[in-house]
């Protein structure tokens, strides 16, 4: 291992599509390694300032944490023949935008490596069947996908999201993770477990 393990962010912007609808969106690209390896997680929009994130680092794969286009939309760009892992319920979301192209299956509680440091993956499905976290212990830090924001769970308004679902996977497997663990979020800016803990019971009275 090479330099001290960490997570960096690159923004990236395009249209999100989902039941006829369209938006205008900025996502957080997050790359998780040290000087020589590194994993992405959610290559989206633009491939171009990714590739240059990763510079000569080994990419080791891309971690998708759903299947909305625009998590994935440059996936396989971003790749380039490394591994992409996908969990296989947000496969229906998967075909729409790369159809013909089989992503790994990630399994919750499957243990990925990266510069000598474990991330564990959390199946957190509401704002998608599919949907996880990725948690770096070592980090003390959690990339939440569309899961947990600052300020609330992921939006449930749309073709396969449910509410209470989210309420529950962010009650069960990421309220449980220590208070000061650091949420590095889908958009927007990052929070805290113990910041939106404080808030749950106040989601749940909100029903949405």
């Amino acid at each position: 291992m090479s330099g001290t393990l960490r997570i960096e962010k690159v923004v990236t912007s395009g249209v999100f599509s989902l039941d006829g609808q369209d938006f205008d969106v900025d996502n957080n690209v997050w790359l998780i390694g040290d000087d020589d390896e590194v994993l992405v997680v959610d290559a989206s929009h633009q491939a171009q300032p990714i590739i240059d994130a990763i510079g000569s680092r080994s990419l080791l794969g891309v971690v998708c944490t759903h299947g909305h286009n625009d998590h994935i939309n440059a996936a396989l760009a971003v790749a380039s023949g490394a591994p992409v892992h996908l969990h296989p319920d947000d496969r229906m979301l998967w075909d729409v935008v790369n159809p013909g192209h089989d992503p790994l299956p990630l399994a919750d509680g499957q243990t990925l490596t990266v510069a000598g440091a474990e991330v564990q993956v959390l199946h957190t499905p509401g704002h998608s069947p599919g949907a996880v976290c990725l948690y770096v212990p070592s980090l003390n830090q959690l990339v939440s996908g569309d899961t947990l924001f600052c300020g609330g769970p992921g939006a449930t308004g749309r073709s396969f999201s449910s509410f209470p679902v989210i309420l529950d996977s962010i009650r069960t497997r990421l309220l449980t993770l220590p208070a000061e663990t650091e949420v590095l979020t889908g958009h927007g800016d990052s929070t805290s477990i113990g910041a939106e803990g404080k808030d749950y019971d106040d989601w749940v009275t909100r029903g949405h």
